[in-house]
């Protein structure tokens, strides 16, 4: 088992008393679910395209928030760390563990127009120092 650099539950009215936890080690970020039937749903971070937040007055009551990650995964494109505690933190941190992935990977990210306008993110191998 790879070494959580961050990990919590999901919360209810503030409190981890679900049985969905969440964790994140220094290449991949992690969905656990259930008690009797368990499932485990992961990303690896080289591949997450975009983080959001979202928080609203009730999780803000609360002191929760909920962080969307897209990526290019085929089977999780996008994953929702629901009602975590500090979620800003969390976002910040996950995009920081993207991005050094990302480096150790040698991978850059160039976003160019396609032929009908819209935006078209590709994954470029830097293969320089191989």
């Amino acid at each position: 088992m790879p070494e959580m650099i961050w990990q919590d539950r999901k919360r209810i009215l503030g409190m981890p008393i679900t049985f969905t936890r969440y964790s994140m080690s220094e290449d991949r970020l992690f969905l656990k679910q259930g008690f009797l039937n368990l499932s485990t749903e992961e990303i690896l971070l080289y591949r997450v395209r975009d983080i959001s937040l979202k928080r609203s007055l009730l999780q803000r009551i609360c002191g929760v928030g909920s962080v969307l990650v897209f990526s290019s995964d085929k089977t999780t494109p996008s994953l929702e760390l629901r009602n975590i505690k500090d979620s800003e933190n969390v976002k910040e941190l996950i995009h920081q563990q993207v991005e050094e992935s990302k480096i150790a990977r040698r991978m850059r990210i160039s976003e160019f127009m396609d032929a009908q306008g819209g935006e078209e993110e590709l994954d470029d191998f830097d293969a320089e120092l191989l």
